[in-house]
């Protein structure tokens, strides 16, 4: 492997699953230079002749899931049971409601048509959206944008992060299937040096980034004076919390999969849980007796439900927490040996219950991004308010009560970008997607979304 190219490492056995090569300098510069160019002529394509170009993209997608599915598990170790999943059910959700609200929320907002005076706002596209995407969910997190920005009359350069590349060329040849002109998407691999040099390009427009906290913090000193807009999904710390009214078989089903689906690597999977107290002993009890039940193995096999984390530097993170926490006075509800192919060192990690936790221990206030969760129990609502408020982050929280009104009341204290009740773990694309504190800022999704990928131009006309 030379110095301008890469390897993506499956976590599966630890083989070169591929190679690519790292862009030029030219290729770079040729690459914004094409998509500037190409915007200028596709904002001038109406909105059904774009809707039609991307509706044919979906379809590509999800007519080739399963050879897509097959090819994410290998890049990243999500069993393959799930993967084409991505395609079939929250890509194509997300990307049908966006082309569908599209015409609507982008139209003409008349204020006055008369003799005298036409006067209106129209929504302009940005320009040119660089989007860097992550590895968890490379298609479900990049879609949120991709979609809506050409729909919007946008172009796009993505960048995916190197443990998922060939995420950004299925999405090349989809829209290449659909017939989309040339230059509105293209793609880049780039090294993180290269990504900072784009974004203080003055021909990008805007930024989309998801992933970390540092690495937001390097968008925003990489945007730096400019006068540019960005939209940063970082971390997330999401909490739960049961009230003593729960649907107690409902939650634990619920809970156990919004903590250990994807082996817990979700930006807004489950924690961190607070049970009141009535009704604690009983949901630990049930929580680790589901939890027992995941096959950890390879993830090729039909029959795994819990895969290999994406590195073993990240299990290794994930197990260092967990022993700092036991050091503290954190116990372990799960024996780890029960999972045969649970082995320290490699990307293979059982999942872990946590009880007797509190806040000054780092695996409830710091994101650990793996197949862990810490539960506590509360006698009140208001010390379940505190203690989900208690962290630096606010993606997602959840309330699991059979009473509604409490649990508006509830999520109004909540510092949080989505409250849910009764469900976790999931964006509906008529919702804005958006989080606070460091959880990041900006929006995507809803018709919020399309605000922020365009700009608002004004005219006032009158006649003499």
């Amino acid at each position: 492997m030379s110095n301008r190219t890469f390897q993506i490492i499956s976590p599966i056995d630890n083989s070169v699953y591929a190679e690519r090569e790292i862009a030029s300098e030219k290729n770079i510069h040729d690459t914004i230079s094409i998509g500037k160019k190409a915007q200028l002529i596709w904002k001038k394509t109406s909105i059904q002749d774009r809707a039609e170009i991307c509706r044919k993209a979906v379809d590509y997608f999800v007519s080739h899931s399963d050879i897509i599915g097959e090819e994410l598990t290998w890049q990243m170790g999500r069993p393959i049971r799930y993967t084409p999943f991505e395609i079939t059910k929250g890509f194509k959700e997300r990307a049908e409601y966006m082309i569908q609200i599209a015409e609507e929320t982008l139209s003409e907002k008349i204020i006055e048509r008369s003799d005298n005076f036409y006067r209106f706002l129209r929504r302009e596209p940005l320009g040119l959206i660089l989007v860097l995407a992550p590895w968890n969910y490379p298609y479900l997190t990049s879609v949120n944008t991709i979609i809506p920005a050409i729909m919007a009359g946008n172009t796009v350069i993505l960048k995916h992060a190197q443990q998922t590349p060939l995420c950004a060329e299925r999405y090349a040849e989809a829209f290449a299937y659909a017939g989309l002109p040339e230059g509105v998407f293209q793609y880049l691999q780039l090294s993180h040096a290269q990504v900072s040099l784009i974004i203080e390009d003055p021909r990008v427009d805007y930024v989309a980034f998801t992933g970390s906290v540092p690495g937001g913090k390097a968008v925003q000193k990489a945007i730096g004076e400019r006068f540019i807009g960005s939209g940063l999904e970082l971390g997330g710390k999401d909490p739960a919390y049961v009230r003593s009214d729960a649907n107690l078989e409902y939650a634990i089903e619920n809970l156990v999969d919004g903590s250990f689906f994807n082996s817990g690597q979700s930006c807004c999977g489950i924690e961190r849980i607070y049970v009141q107290e009535s009704l604690f002993n009983s949901f630990v009890e049930g929580f680790v007796e589901l939890t027992k039940k995941y096959v950890l193995d390879n993830p090729l096999l039909p029959e795994t439900t819990l895969g290999p984390m994406v590195r073993t530097n990240a299990a290794d993170y994930a197990n260092d927490q967990i022993g700092r926490a036991i050091q503290a006075g954190a116990r372990t509800l799960i024996d780890p040996r029960i999972f045969k192919r649970h082995q320290i060192g490699t990307p293979y990690m059982a999942p872990q219950v946590l009880m007797d936790v509190n806040h000054s221990m780092e695996v409830m206030r710091e994101e650990t991004f793996a197949p862990v969760v810490g539960i506590m129990p509360v006698k009140s609502d208001s010390e379940a308010i505190t203690l989900m408020n208690d962290s630096r982050y606010g993606l997602t929280a959840s309330v699991w009560t059979q009473d509604m009104d409490t649990a508006l009341q509830i999520a109004d204290l909540i510092e949080t970008g989505t409250c849910f009740m009764n469900r976790c773990d999931y964006l509906d694309p008529a919702l804005a997607w958006t989080g606070v504190k460091d959880s990041g800022r900006g929006v995507t999704l809803s018709s919020i979304g399309y605000e922020i990928l365009t700009r608002p131009k004004s005219f006032h006309l009158k006649s003499i």
